[in-house]
């Protein structure tokens, strides 16, 4: 295994959680929300009644990346899968997001912090099936 040592950014990886970390605090504060984009998305399909800083939080999501750009270039994106694996990738997510009761933002950036075992637990199952899949496509399947 070798490091890519161009795409090791720990004050943008660093200034990035604080931004996220910010986020979820502005929110909880603010509308009593957990930052689970999973639910601040299935809200909106079909909308509850006052779901405009669903569609705040998400317009911010989707705006964020571009004034990245004022300061700085994207790094660039390297995507090694065709799109049949990325469709299927994201049909397993979201399944997992449904079984789990939330996604990896509510349940392991809000629900550790608030100390939930079951984000504990959660959050413990999301890594190890995440490391386990990396493990067989990458040296069983060998993709």
């Amino acid at each position: 295994m070798t490091v890519d040592w161009s795409a090791f950014t720990p004050a943008n990886g660093a200034a990035g959680g604080l931004l996220i970390g910010a986020a979820a605090v502005l929110l909880m504060l603010g509308a009593g929300r957990i930052a689970g984009i999973s639910g601040i998305l299935g809200g909106l399909l079909p909308p509850e009644r006052g779901s405009r800083w669903r569609l705040a939080f998400l317009l911010g999501l989707c705006v964020s990346p571009w004034l990245y750009t004022l300061g700085a270039a994207l790094p660039a994106m390297v995507v090694e899968a065709g799109t049949g694996r990325l469709i299927l990738a994201g049909l397993l997510v979201g399944a997992g997001t449904r079984f789990a009761s939330g996604c990896t933002s509510g349940h392991g950036v809000c629900g550790l912090s608030r100390g939930s075992r079951r984000s504990f637990v959660a959050t413990a199952i999301f890594m190890a099936a995440g490391f386990a899949m990396v493990y067989v496509l990458r040296h069983l399947v060998g993709g």
